[in-house]
Order: C-alpha cells, then sequence, then structure tokens
C-alpha cells in the first residue's frame, strides 16, 4: 500500500474537522523535517475563521470597489495567498496580513461555506512575533503591495519612537528613508521626539507662525 493509499484510508471514516486536522499535522510534519522550513509559505495550515482576529494597527484600507474585485477573486480564482498570522498560546491567531482576505472568508457566505468556514494561513517567523516587529512586518506587507495610510503610519511611527527604536531603524524596518520618518512623524506633531535626531537639510517645514524647521 502506497503513501496516498495509506492517507486515504486514514481520512475515509473521518469528520471534516478532524479530516483538518489530520492534513495540517501531516503538512506541519513535513515542514519540520523541510529544507525550506525557515520559509513561512512552506505550511499553509486551515485554521477555524474564529480562530482568526484582526490587528489593532493596521493603517491600510480597501476601498468598496476593491473590496469587491477582491471577493470576486477568492469566489473566482479561490484562496490562492494565504493570511499571514501569528499563533497565540491560546489556539488563536492574530492577522499580520490580510486583514481582507480574512473579512471576505468569514463575511461572504457562499466562500464561507465554500471553505467549510476555514482559512488558510501562514505563521509568521518566531523571530517576528513582538510587537514592534509584528507592526513592522504588517506595514512592509502593506508598502509592498502600495497600501497605507498615511495617518496611521504616522501613528505608528510615533508609536515605534515611542518604544525606544532609533529613526534609523524605524526607517530599515519599514522601508524608508529618514526624510519620510520625519515627515510621518510631523503630522502626528510630535516633532520634539526627533529634534535630536540627524535628518538631510534639504527638506523643511513651515510652521504656523512662518518660521522653518
Amino acid at each position: 500500500m502506497n503513501l496516498n493509499e495509506i492517507i486515504k484510508k486514514e481520512m475515509s471514516n473521518m469528520d471534516l474537522d478532524s479530516k483538518v486536522e489530520f492534513i495540517n499535522s501531516i503538512k506541519m510534519t513535513l515542514h519540520e523535517n523541510s529544507p525550506f522550513a525557515s520559509e513561512p509559505v512552506d505550511c499553509v495550515l486551515w485554521v477555524k475563521n474564529n480562530t482568526v482576529a484582526a490587528n489593532d494597527y493596521n493603517p491600510n484600507s480597501v476601498a468598496p470597489p476593491e473590496m469587491e474585485l477582491l471577493r470576486l477573486s477568492i469566489s473566482n480564482d479561490g484562496y490562492t495567498q494565504p493570511i499571514v498570522s501569528m499563533d497565540n498560546s491560546d489556539g488563536t491567531r492574530e492577522v499580520i496580513d490580510g486583514f481582507h482576505r480574512n473579512r471576505v472568508g468569514k463575511e461572504c457566505a457562499d466562500i464561507q461555506s465554500r471553505v467549510h468556514g476555514y482559512l488558510p494561513v501562514v505563521t509568521i517567523r518566531e523571530s517576528q512575533k513582538d510587537l514592534n516587529n509584528r507592526v513592522a512586518s504588517t506595514i512592509r506587507h502593506n508598502r509592498a503591495r502600495g497600501k497605507h495610510g498615511v495617518d496611521s503610519m504616522s501613528d505608528i511611527v510615533v508609536d515605534l519612537k515611542k518604544r525606544n527604536w532609533s529613526p534609523a531603524k524605524i526607517a530599515k524596518e519599514l522601508g524608508m528613508d529618514s526624510d519620510e520618518v520625519l515627515r510621518l512623524s510631523q503630522i502626528s506633531g510630535l516633532v520634539e521626539l526627533f529634534k535630536d535626531d540627524d535628518f538631510t537639510k534639504a527638506w523643511d517645514v513651515e510652521q504656523a507662525d512662518g518660521s522653518r524647521l
């Protein structure tokens, strides 16, 4: 009996949830022994959608027409990209990237039915699990697609600065240059946080009184 026959026999009398759990366990075993074990995409798992929750810092927003296009894409093409997530100790997952793929899988009845109330996820590397790195990862994913909200980005930059990330580290981790970091800090009106940092003199801002920063 070959491997395929063994698996089919094992699964023949399982209910849906047991089949998914069995398939996930096989994937995780293969992943642990894979030459690509360091790559999250090497192991896509199916998890119940009620265990996946959005983060509260994503600066990305999608307009209704684009959201409808995403729904149509998943409806016609299927899920071609998993949701990037962090697994929590209580069995839940926090979305790092794929907030809208997460929404479609939960809110569109036909798609939710088709995937049996599950969502495809990958798990970020252990080294990226602290809050600052999760925020940076979300922003990198968004910026790679050209999607990010300026106001929310500004709040995040200031928050990272308050968490003792240097402007150089913020710029490196978020894929920005130093001037962009400074501009985003000014949107939140917290230039004081960055006043001792070294930025190019080629860019300045006029204050309310007409003076230049």
